[in-house]
């Protein structure tokens, strides 16, 4: 019995944790700190209490007193010259050529006979020859007239297919010309021209308007080639019964009209 509790007490200290002191490593770690941090304090007392010269500390500016030398070449506008015979002063031309030494003749040598003597050479002063001074002035030749046929015809006044002799008129009532192309327009019949006439083709007639606006003398002053387009044009100025009484300030009793019917 008594040894059963004694193993069993045995057991119990061996599973109960024993409990080591921590009092000593304790106080150790604590004392190692301080002894740091007392370290560290007093280096930075003496770091500042010594006043070291560092560049680019605080402090009161100063001037830096800079000495310029020529040992540093310049660059120069004028390329380098490597000829070793250069001089400061170099010649503006080229020298002249030293005066040929003339040949000296003995006067007292006797003349050796039959020798012949080297004719002399006339020499002709040359004159300067004129040349011809150029003729800069415009030359204006004489011509026959032109033999092309002109026409004396007054220019009226156009505006479409109508043109009216009186270019006053034209240039002050274009109203009134451009009425008559309307106006003979819807009273041309195209139908009555021969279907084989050529595209393009012109019939050209005129006439007179007088001052009621009625149609006079109506007549061919350039056929077209084909009589059914000439017929067909001629009759499309027959078949207006008036043109419109002419402007009350156009103070002449009829205007002359062309007019031409293009197929």
């Amino acid at each position: 019995m008594n040894s059963l509790l004694d193993g069993g007490m045995q057991l119990e200290r061996e599973l109960t944790p024993s409990r080591e002191p921590m009092a000593a490593p304790a106080a150790g770690s604590l004392l190692l700190h301080g002894a740091l941090a007392a370290v560290l304090v007093v280096y930075g007392i003496l770091g500042g209490l010594l006043h070291h010269n560092q560049w680019g500390g605080a402090g009161s500016g100063g001037a830096i007193q800079v000495s310029l030398t020529n040992a540093l070449p310049l660059p120069s506008d004028q390329p380098p010259n490597d000829n070793v015979l250069a001089t400061d002063t170099p010649s503006q031309a080229p020298a002249q050529p030293a005066p040929k030494a003339k040949e000296v003749v003995d006067e007292t040598a006797l003349a050796i006979s039959g020798k012949l003597k080297k004719p002399q050479q006339l020499t002709t002063r040359k004159t300067a020859q004129l040349q011809p001074v150029a003729d800069n002035r415009a030359q204006y030749g004489e011509q026959a007239g032109s033999s092309l046929a002109r026409s004396t015809q007054p220019q009226g006044f156009s505006s479409g297919q109508t043109t009216v002799s009186d270019s006053d008129f034209g240039s002050l009532f274009s109203y009134y010309v451009r009425a008559i192309n309307s106006k003979m327009a819807s009273s041309w019949y195209k139908p009555e021209v021969d279907p084989h006439t050529p595209k393009g083709s012109r019939a050209y007639i005129q006439f007179a308007i007088h001052r009621d606006g009625s149609v006079s003398n109506v007549q061919m002053s350039q056929n077209s080639g084909s009589q059914t387009l000439d017929r067909s044009c001629m009759r499309a100025a027959q078949r207006v019964d008036t043109f419109g009484p002419l402007p009350a300030q156009y103070t002449k009793s009829m205007v002359m009209t062309s007019y031409y019917c293009e197929y």
